[in-house]
């Protein structure tokens, strides 16, 4: 399956717990649409959330961020992992 890595922009920072929060209601909300998230990482600071995703397009990975809790993806880049 394709692998992505999104990112959200959060104005103003964000709390490591939020995204923990957010990142649980990901993973309860993913099995409708085939979608696997395997990481993700904050910067608090900058307002970043980075999430490394297997999903079979990126619509479906942005309709469970929408359904989850509401925080879809600003950027979405098609990745490959290397050692």
């Amino acid at each position: 399956m394709p692998l992505f890595m999104d990112v959200h922009t959060i104005d103003g920072g964000v709390s490591v717990n939020d995204v923990a929060v957010a990142h649980a209601k990901d993973l309860s909300t993913k099995g409708a649409y085939n979608v696997e998230y395997q990481r993700y990482w904050a910067d608090e600071d900058a307002g970043k959330i980075f999430c490394l995703v297997e999903t079979p397009d990126t619509q479906a990975a942005n309709t469970v961020h929408c359904e989850a809790h509401g925080l879809v993806a600003d950027e979405i880049f098609a990745v490959s992992e290397h050692a």
